[in-house]
């Protein structure tokens, strides 16, 4: 692996480069990114917020971080053990890890091509060694954790708590993956039945990954909208779009709209609804009532929510829909208060204490750009709603007249209002009655 020395000079010298001597040479220069670049290592100006969140702890994926340190290295024996069982229930291991060998060596130019970050150290043998090896632990890992019966009784992963919580962060990592088709290949070559399905294991291993209710996109859904994976970060988005209808986010530039947060919408007389939607981005507003799906806040939702964030920040026309989540999250989320709301609707499954949780959206979507803010809509019509009459007065109301004294006052003041209008109407009926004949 190229050292963080190693990868400026690279950079420098790109920049000190002279320029082309002819126009003839400028043409010859690869100057764009391409579009197969899918796997970014994340810009420093959104790693700075939180490092942690971007890099692995325990589970090296990819050549980016190969034995990058010592504890990536201790796993590696891991990986081997899975890749063993992986090739002992074949009839011929040594024959079909020679066929997964050269599967993936026929398509390592392709896949070096979705790594957007210098990989020039990592010569072709090495690299065609890491996706196998990490790839095979990928697809066994899947398996083991659908099917008990293939576990081994001392399985590091399912009997050690912390080694769930490492993969649950390190799979999902922008940096740390792989391509889906190398992981698609190999996994296609030990299938345990013709019906077992990558998309399906998948899903099923990250369920809850951001929600109490289990992810309930199907395989089929991905082949309805022929939806091409680009790796394991990439289906998690793709989960959380799929449920939502074709129409629901469109092209067209929108600018981000002000929002207030969940106290002062629920001061205003807005009813917030747990929303029963498949996707936690299926938010909606209509008669009154905000009606947003539950997000669970646990340990991993800050690093899921940064690394699909840093992926639409990266990745070509990618649509910034996760980071438009997270504005509008923000926005909502200003005070403990507003955590506290938000749970006691069952609106979020907080985990972690009201400070955190309200400090995980203050600081998400920072550095980023959103040239299409995918909620404006909803954002427009909350605010027409607090402009109206009713909202303005139950707003002003509820912060001037709720202490103790206030509301006696308010009480003193109805019954001497109501006294002095019943003695005035008895003076004019008295007044009238003694002009009758």
């Amino acid at each position: 692996m190229a050292s963080e020395s190693q990868k400026d000079e690279t950079v420098i010298n790109m920049v000190m480069s002279p320029l082309p001597s002819s126009y003839e040479n400028l043409l010859a220069y690869e100057l764009s990114m391409s579009s197969k670049f899918s796997i970014f290592q994340t810009p420093k100006i959104l790693s700075r917020h939180n490092k942690a969140a971007y890099k692995p702890n325990a589970f090296s994926i990819g050549p980016f971080h190969y034995r990058a340190n010592k504890q990536l290295e201790a796993t590696q024996k891991i990986k081997l053990k899975y890749l063993r069982d992986l090739l002992s229930r074949s009839n011929n291991p040594e024959e079909l890890y020679s066929q997964l060998t050269e599967t993936i060596r026929s398509i390592q130019r392709e896949a070096r091509g979705c790594y957007a970050g210098p990989l020039e150290s990592c010569v072709e043998e090495a690299f065609v060694e890491i996706l196998v090896l990490d790839g095979c632990f990928i697809s066994e890992l899947f398996r083991k954790d659908a099917k008990e019966k293939l576990r081994d009784p001392n399985d590091a992963i399912f009997t050690i708590s912390c080694f769930q919580e490492y993969l649950n962060h390190d799979l999902i990592l922008l940096e740390n993956q792989i391509p889906w088709m190398v992981l698609e290949r190999l996994f296609s070559l030990t299938k345990l039945s013709p019906d077992e399905s990558l998309i399906h294991l998948a899903l099923k291993f990250f369920g809850n990954i951001v929600s109490s209710y289990e992810l309930s996109v199907t395989p089929n859904k991905f082949q309805e909208r022929n939806i091409e994976i680009k790796h394991i970060l990439d289906l998690l988005r793709h989960s959380l779009l799929l449920p939502l209808s074709s129409d629901k986010f469109n092209d067209k530039p929108t600018r981000w709209e002000p929002f207030p947060c969940a106290t002062k919408i629920n001061e205003a007389g807005i009813t917030f609804k747990k929303g029963e939607a498949d996707s936690i981005l299926e938010i909606n507003f209509a008669n009154g009532v905000l009606e947003i799906p539950p997000l669970l806040i646990q340990e991993t939702t800050e690093t899921i929510l940064r690394n699909l964030i840093s992926f639409e920040q990266c990745c070509p026309n990618y649509q910034p829909i996760v980071t438009s989540y997270a504005k509008l999250m923000d926005n909502l989320i200003d005070t403990d208060e507003d955590v506290e709301i938000l749970r006691e609707k069952n609106i979020i499954d907080n985990w972690l204490n009201p400070e955190d949780a309200k400090q995980l959206f203050n600081t998400l979507y920072q550095d980023t750009y959103v040239k299409q803010f995918f909620y404006r809509d909803i954002c427009v019509k909350v605010t027409r709603h607090l402009e109206r009459c009713w909202p303005r007065w139950r707003v002003f109301y509820l912060h001037n007249f709720t202490s103790p004294w206030a509301m006696v006052s308010q009480a003193v003041g109805a019954i001497l209002f109501i006294l002095a209008f019943l003695q005035t109407l008895y003076s004019i009926l008295g007044v009238v009655g003694d002009k009758k004949p």
